[in-house]
């Protein structure tokens, strides 16, 4: 093989080696938050009324109400945090794109100055903050880069916030419940789904944050296991006290 052949099977796995994942879709946080929030959640309330030794009518009338009450709460405050940060963002961008409007050799000489203090030459600096500040748009995206730490056209979407939230949750409060929806009259089948269900969501989200995936599936076990442990015993005190 040839230096040439050899340089070019280099750029084409470096190139096939250095992509990266998307980090700014809005989606994972809210999605990884509202499934792991609505097993823990939703296995804690079933543990808590199971404990309290109800009728199996009951447990399912708790668990299907958990489900919709944060699912929905979930989805709501999602859009609503997302929105709110959103707003902001972008009433600073125009803020700076009003100053460079208005400022626009200041605008320039403070992209210089940003460079230089990177360690780029002065003379190359002023350069190229120069260039990129011949289009409007170019230069606002990059002033909000370098001052803002943010991507004009890649901010989070509310909606997919929302949507991530409450189909996630959705789907990780029935895990507790699907087992009493087919007639189970015991606790456990209800338990270990749910545990089960904790440790896989746990090594999914490993496979995104290239996490060691049994450390990080063991961790969500843990913490459901926790919550339900802690909620049953007080379920049943509770329960023991009423009756």
């Amino acid at each position: 093989m040839s230096v040439i052949d050899t340089g070019a099977a280099l750029h084409v796995a470096h190139r096939d080696n250095h992509t990266h994942r998307d980090v700014n879709g809005g989606w994972l946080r809210p999605a990884v938050f509202g499934a792991m929030d609505g097993l823990v959640s939703n296995l804690a309330l079933i543990t808590g009324v199971a404990g309290g030794d109800v009728g199996h009518q009951a447990i399912v009338i708790t668990g299907l109400a958990g489900l919709a009450a944060g699912a929905f709460s979930m989805a709501a405050g999602e859009y609503t945090s997302v929105a709110s940060q959103r707003e902001l963002v972008e009433a600073e961008l125009e803020v700076e794109r009003r100053e460079l409007r208005k400022h626009p050799e200041d605008e320039e000489k403070e992209l210089a100055e940003l460079y230089e203090a990177r360690g780029v030459e002065p003379e190359l600096a002023r350069e190229v903050a120069r260039q990129l500040s011949r289009d409007p748009e170019q230069a606002l995206e990059i002033h909000a880069r370098e001052e803002l730490g943010v991507d004009p056209g890649e901010l989070p979407s509310p909606t997919v916030a929302a949507l991530s939230s409450f189909g996630a949750f959705a789907l990780g409060a029935t895990l507790p419940v699907l087992p009493y929806l087919f007639g189970a009259t015991a606790l456990w089948p209800a338990l270990i789904l749910a545990l089960f269900g904790l440790f896989g969501c746990g090594a999914v989200v490993a496979k995104v944050t290239a996490r060691t995936w049994w450390y990080s599936g063991l961790r969500q076990l843990a913490l459901g296991a926790a919550a339900a442990g802690v909620t049953y015993v007080l379920g049943n005190l509770f329960g023991t006290a009423v009756g």
